[in-house]
């Protein structure tokens, strides 16, 4: 069956053929600056970017963005289909650590894939990690989440999988997993999240690991059924994030990627910015963050990105290049996970604009 938790994208769906979609763009769509600074963003990275064809947490992330970006502007460069394809839809492996969550990220594009376009590819590699996973939980391992990146990783795979298999057991292990990161690194003092152990009660806490938590807690709001159980948690963690996001954001529309010290590290960061005005954007777009207070800070950052993170060229630069910590992060640093973080802003940003295909 489709996934029924996630509205699908009915004209571009039904005009999928062969792994790729028509071109022309709605006309509301074309219109908008966004849809233009989105599809600069995309075709960039698929000309110029670098180890583009792995199913990495990297890539995983540009085309869970790249969809996004069909979905908004009803273009698409045809590359995430091809790569899905070529990657068999398997999810990365590692004997040493079979349940690391980095390698369950592919599974997100896989299933936006199945979701939007094409109901007929598999899925099973997905599943059976899940499945995997949940017999791991039961039998007492909880702490595979235990660095906030994982929250974005396999989080929303695990709430998906969930309705379509009809198997609440996915659900429950996906939140004693949360549980047990939550217990970790959750700061309830700050509302933020440390990255792993080795930070806590240090004061530092990383623009894009907390880009990673909203943007998990994001996607499993957006297909948690309004009476779950789990939920009212997940939002209170979510609401409680977004208004400490809201009290530090800078002056010009970034977040330090240090996000409390801004003398560490002081320049602009795109990736966090990106992964915090999505998670934000949507909050507002789904009536769940007061707009009032919200909006001009997504508006701000989109500012922010659009102006000054996106080059004329369509490169997105000021991406922290990969790590654990903030770090400082230079005009032409760009990276898959950037500019996939870039794309799921501007569909947000072009929601609350009116200005969506989607």
């Amino acid at each position: 069956m489709r996934f029924p938790g996630i509205r699908g994208f009915g004209v571009l769906a039904a005009t999928a053929v062969a792994g790729s979609l028509l071109t022309a763009p709605v006309a509301a769509a074309a219109t908008c600056t966004i849809s233009g600074e989105m599809v600069s963003a995309g075709n960039y990275w698929v000309t110029h970017g670098t180890n583009l064809d792995a199913p990495d947490w990297q890539n995983a992330t540009f085309h869970v963005g790249n969809l996004a970006l069909v979905r908004t502007t009803g273009q698409s460069n045809h590359k995430t289909y091809p790569w899905a394809q070529a990657n068999a839809y398997l999810l990365p492996e590692d004997p040493k650590r079979p349940f690391f969550p980095d390698n369950q990220a592919a599974g997100e594009a896989y299933l936006d894939l199945y979701t939007y376009f094409h109901p007929e590819i598999p899925l099973d590699s997905i599943r059976t990690r899940i499945r995997d996973v949940v017999a791991s939980v039961r039998a007492g391992h909880r702490d595979y989440w235990n660095y906030v990146d994982a929250l974005n990783m396999a989080m929303p795979s695990f709430a998906r999988m969930s309705l379509i298999d009809h198997d609440p057991s996915y659900s429950d292990a996906m939140d004693q997993l949360f549980r047990s990161a939550e217990r970790k690194l959750f700061d309830e003092f700050t509302g933020l999240w440390y990255r792993d152990a080795r930070f806590k009660g240090s004061g530092v806490f990383w623009s894009r690991g907390n880009g990673w938590a909203l943007a998990a807690l994001t996607k499993v709001l957006q297909v948690l059924p309004a009476d779950d159980p789990r939920r009212p948690e997940y939002l209170r963690v979510y609401r409680k994030t977004a208004s400490t996001l809201a009290l530090v954001q800078r002056r010009d529309g970034f977040w330090n990627s240090d996000l409390l010290n801004p003398w560490h590290h002081g320049g602009p960061e795109s990736s966090g910015t990106a992964l915090f005005a999505f998670g934000l954007g949507w909050g507002v777009n789904a009536g769940l963050l007061d707009a009032a207070r919200f909006r001009p800070v997504v508006d701000r950052a989109w500012t922010a990105l659009s102006t000054k993170a996106l080059q004329p060229s369509g490169l997105v630069g000021y991406v922290q290049p990969v790590g654990d910590r903030p770090a400082t992060a230079r005009p032409e640093d760009t990276a898959a996970y950037g500019v996939g973080a870039f794309l799921l802003a501007g569909q947000e940003i072009a929601r609350l604009q009116g200005c969506s295909a989607g």
